[in-house]
């Protein structure tokens, strides 16, 4: 009687030797984000840490999870997969330092429709670069065939991250006070917020090619759209060690105004003055293609604000000039005021 050939994991789709080679090829670049405190190394069942509880007085930890959202698609269509992972990265990192923790350590989980080790090597290679420009390890995390889930050469990548703070030196915005000043850092451009408006408008709308270089940008859509987030960590650091910043808040998915909010005291609201700051070209490009309402631009993008400070008045000036010394762009983009908790863009 003739024996029928049974079923593999690799006939349902699940290459186990192509995940095994992705671990491989990505084990070294992995290493080179460690932190003195990492133990062990990648390929275990998890990621240890030995935190040192001796150079703190009352540690408190800080933790985040975030994911890269449709920006992704755009990676896909461009076959560009080494940016997006510093998009992972900095997602997280950017959301525990506003309370003015220092990230100790990065995970990720990568979730594909088909094991490709090129690929994943391509991804891994930018979590480490954001984990290296925050100063964080990356530890470990997870990957995941999926056949049938997601199309083949299609991902979606997430991150976590733990982060540090001393529990009197925690920036929670409660002393923000009217007369205190907004300062500005530049973001990169669009970072990780908004993608599924602007892809349907510069793609379905305005018919646009992604290897098309657009005058007003001055490089291709595809170079502009995955221009990383930028990562604020280690000049945020340093600043919180010199100065008493009241509040900081990252600007994602809201914008300015639906981010800043979170951070002000009751009582308090906040305005933010046209003209005061450079709004990248990819913005207006968007809102003239789309004919969008100013208000929705601000309710999906940053505007080309990554982060908002609050400090005093007396101390912003030398702020401002520390964060320019480490090679943030700056500025001063309004001030608090007394009354309703909200934010004005006037």
């Amino acid at each position: 009687m003739e024996m029928k050939k049974g079923m593999t994991y690799r006939d349902a789709g699940v290459d186990i030797e192509a995940g095994e080679e992705a671990v491989e090829r990505i084990r070294q670049v992995v290493k080179g984000t460690h932190r003195p405190e990492v133990l062990g190394g990648i390929g275990g069942f998890g990621g240890f840490f030995a935190f040192d509880c001796s150079r703190y007085r009352n540690p408190v930890l800080v933790s985040g999870a975030d994911g890269v959202g449709t920006k992704l698609k755009v990676a896909f269509q461009a076959g560009i997969h080494d940016t997006v992972g510093i998009d992972a990265v900095a997602m997280c990192v950017n959301d525990i330092v506003v309370s003015g923790a220092e990230p100790l350590f990065f995970l990720d989980y990568l979730a594909v429709g088909k094991m490709d080790p090129d690929q994943v090597a391509a991804v891994v290679k930018g979590l480490s670069q954001g984990c290296r420009e925050a100063g964080c390890a990356l530890i470990g995390g997870e990957t995941a065939e999926m056949p049938g889930f997601y199309p083949a050469g299609e991902y979606d990548l997430a991150g976590f991250a733990v982060g540090v703070v001393e529990q009197d030196r925690v920036i929670t915005g409660v002393d923000i006070a009217p007369g205190d000043v907004l300062l500005g850092l530049a973001s990169s451009g669009i970072h990780s917020n908004g993608f599924s408006l602007a892809r349907k408008v510069l793609f379905e709308k305005a018919g646009y090619r992604l290897d098309q270089g657009l005058p007003d940008l001055g490089r291709t859509l595809a170079e502009e759209l995955l221009e990383p987030t930028r990562i604020y960590v280690k000049p945020l650091l340093k600043v919180f060690e010199e100065f008493s910043v009241k509040g900081v808040a990252h600007i994602t998915g809201g914008g300015v105004p639906g981010n800043l909010v979170r951070i002000l005291p009751e009582g308090c609201g906040a305005v933010l003055h046209r003209g005061t700051w450079e709004v990248p070209a990819i913005f207006a490009l968007i809102q003239r293609e789309g004919a969008v309402s100013e208000e929705e631009m601000f309710r999906t993008f940053n505007m080309g604000i990554g982060m908002v400070l609050v400090v005093t008045p007396e101390e912003a000036g030398a702020v401002a000039a520390r964060l320019q010394g480490e090679g943030e762009r700056v500025f001063s983009v309004g001030r608090v005021i007394q009354g309703e908790r909200r934010v004005l863009v006037r």
